[in-house]
């Protein structure tokens, strides 16, 4: 095992750190991307890290994906722009480059890539969270192509997005296979986008319902093949599940960061915080949990680049960045005190980031159900 990284590895991470403390400093204000700032984000390289370099990507695998998205994610203080940016990469983007006709990458990837057009994740249904195999959209055979009716909710980025890719049961008789994959013009007739929904966290990344009336969507449109649609799924959720966590590895790492800071110069009682073996020991948690999640996420990431079955490293992956940024950063509220509750503070914001963290891409409980799966349980 060699845990270095080398010398262009390292320049990347550095020249990401730069770029994204040039676009986007401390003191941004949190609000919904503009269309300026999904510009920027397709110039860090967040938008088309793992595209393909001939369509304006930048043509990595998962490890060096992941390790991007974490100079981001470490560097932004706006957790919910840093995940806005990589489900459009990994819930859109990607199930298009792998598995889009020759027309499809042409015309949607290098827009992507660039931040010049927004993709929005058209999965989860009303009645169909965790349960993906249930889907009530139907996709309606019609000549030239299919007519999709149904309702999408919690859409990321769906109130803003200019192209949906989006699954619908084709062949209800069929099952999992009866599922087909689509790229939807947002614009295209018998869509219908409802406003922002109100969340807890995440705020820059808008989501809301997405309503198929009678639309229509032409055959040269599907991803891969008609039944296709969970297979291409859930080759999407691996690079979810496993890249895009490594933004809340940066948010982890900026937390102990600030936290350590905030000891060293605290004092109370006559005495700097971090002699108070309770706040240190507080610390050391959360350092620990990094670095843990950290070397899971990367070993995960390293499986997919071989080729190899996944499945497992990247579950272990999600449950763990995901459970531990929930705890560190409520541990960073309680060191920080009245100071990291107030608004200002930038931490109790990331408490609230972190918290859907162990709900989307599969809760916790689900990634504990693929681990037990794979383990013969």
């Amino acid at each position: 095992m060699d845990f270095s990284w080398s010398t262009e590895q390292t320049a990347r991470y550095e020249e990401t750190v730069r770029r994204t403390a040039d676009a986007f400093p401390a003191d941004r204000p949190r609000r919904a991307a503009g269309r300026d700032d999904w510009l920027a984000l397709g110039r860090i390289g967040a938008l088309g890290a793992c595209l393909p370099a001939e369509h304006g990507g930048g043509g990595l695998g998962a490890l060096d994906t992941a390790r991007v998205i974490e100079a981001v994610g470490r560097t932004c203080h706006d957790t919910g722009l840093v995940f806005a940016a990589s489900a459009h990469l990994f819930a859109c983007a990607v199930p298009i480059a792998e598995f889009g006709s020759a027309e499809l990458k042409k015309r949607f990837l290098p827009e992507l890539a660039s931040g010049r057009m927004i993709a929005g994740n058209a999965m989860t249904e009303p009645e169909s969270g965790s349960d993906v195999s249930r889907l009530r959209v139907t996709a309606t055979e019609a000549p030239g192509g299919f007519v999709l009716n149904g309702e999408k909710s919690f859409v990321s980025n769906g109130p803003a997005a200019d192209v949906l890719v989006t699954y619908a049961t084709s062949d209800p008789d069929s099952g999992h296979l009866g599922q087909t994959a689509f790229v939807v013009p947002a614009d295209a007739r018998g869509v219908l986008r409802s406003e922002p929904f109100e969340k807890m966290g995440l705020s820059s990344c808008l989501a809301g319902t997405v309503t198929f009336r009678d639309c229509f969507v032409p055959a040269d449109q599907v991803l891969g093949a008609e039944g296709m649609g969970a297979t291409i799924f859930q080759t999407s959720m691996g690079w979810e599940r496993a890249c895009l966590f490594a933004g809340y590895l940066g948010l982890m790492d900026r937390l102990v960061e600030e936290c350590v800071g905030f000891a060293r110069e605290r004092r109370q009682f006559g005495r700097r915080l971090a002699e108070f073996q309770a706040v240190s020991h507080r610390v050391v948690d959360m350092k620990l949990r990094l670095e843990s999640a950290r070397l899971l996420l990367y070993r995960a990431c390293w499986e997919m680049d071989r080729g190899g079955r996944a499945t497992l490293p990247v579950a272990l992956s999600k449950l763990a960045v995901s459970e531990g940024a929930v705890e560190s950063a409520l541990d960073a509220v309680r060191i920080l005190g009245g100071r990291g509750y107030r608004s200002e503070s930038g931490i109790e914001a990331a408490l609230r980031d972190a918290v859907p963290s162990v709900l989307f891409s599969g809760t916790s409980e689900i990634q504990k159900e693929l681990a037990a799966k794979e383990l013969g349980l």
